[in-house]
């Protein structure tokens, strides 16, 4: 199944308007804490990222009656866009005086915030940077252990971190909404183990017609309309395909 969600506060095809368009917007934030002197790896902080995406949908404020859920919902019920916003020092620590959840990777840290309006940010992270987010990988990203859900990135693409960071959490979040109760729950359990790859280009096309959750992107910023981006592959998904 192909899913076409916006990607990074990004507005959808304009050809293709639906009811979720139509619907108030809301935008996940995620802030990546980005210190001068010890910025973190850009596969851990993708990871990270990606992680902090499953968290805030599997924890227990994000369902039922929880104090997120409402938000959750009318979040879900729209597009589901993403920004990355990157804090250091002074702004990282108000950023962490708001509700929400830090996940940290090897030496990354994410915080995600329960969605706000598209025109409601907070102060604190409104004034935070959001373009220009990059990173690098000092030493190759270790091997994946067997068994480990996978986030593929076009290998044709070139995106800064805070794209990349949105795209890998959209990814997370179609291949959430595939599993099933048990399987959400037992990812969760596990700490929502995964890795973020640039997939081969020759494993790229047959990735994309594989039938497992794929990301579109709307095009609005840095890469042209309908870019596909991201492929999940989750061993549960796979094993139906």
């Amino acid at each position: 199944m192909s899913h076409v969600p916006a990607s990074t506060g990004d507005s959808p095809f304009q050809s293709e308007r639906t009811a979720r368009d139509e619907a108030p917007q809301f935008v996940l934030p995620l802030v990546v804490r980005i210190e001068k002197a010890a910025p973190p790896a850009r596969t851990d902080a993708l990871e990270t990222a990606a992680r902090a995406v499953l968290v805030i949908l599997g924890d227990e404020r994000s369902v039922g009656d929880g104090e997120w859920a409402q938000l959750m919902r009318d979040w879900q019920d729209a597009r589901i866009r993403k920004v990355v916003r990157r804090a250091r020092g002074a702004e990282w620590r108000r950023a962490g005086e708001l509700d929400g959840i830090t996940v940290a990777g090897k030496a990354a840290e994410v915080r995600v915030f329960p969605p706000v309006p598209l025109d409601g940010w907070p102060k604190e992270l409104a004034r935070l940077q959001v373009s220009g987010t990059d990173l690098d990988d000092p030493e190759a990203p270790a091997p994946i252990d067997p068994g480990v859900p996978v986030l593929w990135l076009n290998p044709e693409l070139d995106m800064s971190a805070g794209k990349a960071m949105a795209q890998v959490g959209h990814g997370a979040q179609l291949a959430w909404w595939e599993l099933s109760d048990e399987q959400r729950a037992a990812w969760r359990d596990a700490g929502f183990p995964l890795a973020v790859r640039t997939a081969e280009a020759g494993r790229w096309g047959e990735l994309t017609t594989s039938g497992l959750p794929l990301v579109r992107d709307a095009g609005f910023t840095e890469i042209a309309p309908g870019s596909c981006t991201v492929v999940a592959e989750h061993p549960a998904l796979r094993a139906r395909t």
